[in-house]
């Protein structure tokens, strides 16, 4: 497991702390959970471009596809 320091307003650092209280977890933790949510959604995000462009330029057949498909 790797340490990471993060440099934040001592608002902001103060409100994550009661976020945290209050869902009854640690702060570390929290964050934790936040970057897993945007790791997953960089993923998506990079699997959903390389899908797309893998089909760039293939809209006709695509589309013709579907049509057979419906019949």
């Amino acid at each position: 497991m790797s340490a990471l320091t993060l440099r934040l307003p001592d608002d902001k650092h103060e409100r994550l702390r009661a976020m945290a209280q209050s869902r009854g977890t640690s702060v570390n933790r929290l964050l934790d959970e936040v970057t897993t949510l945007l790791l997953a959604e960089f993923d998506a995000e990079t699997r959903f471009r390389l899908r797309a462009q893998r089909g760039a330029g293939k809209a006709e057949r695509g589309l013709d596809l579907l049509d057979k498909a419906a019949k």
